[in-house]
C-alpha cells in the first residue's frame, strides 16, 4: 500500500515494514519547514520497522532548505532548529528498528536525519558531511551531538570545523556507515533482508534493546548499567519472554506476537 502526502511517500509492505521516502526531488529532497512538519506528524505515531530514504536523484537529503533559512530572524532560526531537533528525536525514538538508506548526498540536515536512524546503509555514491560552517552556521538538528557519538569527539570536531565531506567508503571506515553497496537496489534489498532477520525476534525485546542503547549513550557506565538492568527486568514482565524461553526449552521455534 502506498500513501502520498506533499513531501513524503509511505510504502507499507505486508503490514510490517514501512519505506519512508522524503520526496522533494526538485530541491534535492531538502528539509524545509513543510518537509519537517510532515515528518513530525508521521513520526509521532510511527511504530513499525522502517527503511528511510530519499527520492532517487543526486541526493538522499541535500540538507536543510537554504533558500528558506537565509532570510530567517534569530528567533525564526531557533524555531527552525528546534523543529529539526524534534523530528530527529522522534525518529530516534521509534520503538522499531529504522535503517537509513543513503544514495547520493547526505549533507547538513540530511546527515543529521540519517544519523537519527538506528544505523546507515549507503551506496558507493553516498557523500556525508556537516558543512554548515561554510554558510556561517552550525549543525542545528543534532549533528554536534550525534556525529561525535558515532565517530568520536576528535573526528567529529575535525569534520564539523572543516566542513569536509566524506565519501561512502571512508564513512564506513570511521563507523558512520554500516555497509556500502554498489547500487540503490542492492542497498534497499539488503535493508529489507536485515529487517526481515530482525522481524523473527521478539519485537518487545528489540524495542527494549533500542531504549537501553539510546538511553545509555553518553551516560557513565553506572547509569548505563542501571538503564540496562531496568530494561532487563521489564523483559521478564512480557509474554514474549515466556514464549521465547518456553520455545527454547521445548526445542521449537518461538511464536512472538507482532502488533
Amino acid at each position: 500500500m502506498r500513501s502520498i502526502v506533499d513531501y513524503l511517500h509511505l510504502d507499507i509492505e505486508d503490514g510490517d515494514v514501512v519505506t519512508l521516502t522524503v520526496n522533494r526531488p526538485s530541491a534535492r529532497n531538502a528539509l524545509s519547514v513543510g518537509v519537517l512538519t510532515e515528518l513530525r506528524h508521521f513520526l509521532r505515531t510511527a511504530s513499525k520497522p522502517m527503511i528511510l530514504t530519499g527520492a532517487p536523484g543526486p541526493a538522499f537529503v541535500a540538507g536543510a532548505d537554504i533558500r528558506e533559512m537565509a532570510p530567517m530572524t534569530p528567533d525564526e532560526g531557533a524555531a527552525f532548529g528546534r523543529l529539526g531537533q524534534e523530528v530527529m528525536n522522534l525518529l530516534e525514538s521509534v520503538p522499531a528498528p529504522v535503517i537509513a538508506c543513503v544514495d547520493g548526498y547526505a549533507l547538513g540536515g540530511g546527515c543529521e536525519l540519517a544519523m537519527a536512524a538506528d544505523f546507515i546503509y549507503a551506496t558507493s555514491k553516498a557523500v556525508f558531511g556537516q558543512p554548515e560552517v561554510l554558510l556561517g552556521l552550525i549543525p542545528g538538528f543534532g549533528g554536534c551531538v550525534r556525529l561525535q557519538q558515532l565517530v568520536g569527539p576528535g573526528l567529529a570536531r575535525e569534520l564539523i570545523y572543516s566542513g569536509r565531506k566524506v565519501e561512502a567508503a571512508q564513512a564506513q571506515r570511521i563507523g558512520l556507515v554500516n555497509q556500502v553497496f554498489d547500487s540503490r537496489e542492492d542497498m534497499l534489498a539488503a535493508a529489507a533482508r536485515t529487517l526481515g532477520e530482525i522481524a523473527v525476534n521478539s519485537p518487545t525485546a528489540v524495542a527494549l534493546c533500542k531504549a537501553a542503547i539510546n538511553g545509555s549513550r553518553g551516560a557513565n557506565v553506572e547509569t548505563g548499567l542501571d538503564l540496562e538492568a531496568t530494561a532487563f527486568r521489564q523483559a521478564f514482565t512480557t509474554p514474549d519472554m515466556r514464549e521465547g524461553t518456553a520455545a527454547f526449552l521445548a526445542k521449537r521455534t518461538p511464536v512472538f506476537r507482532h502488533a
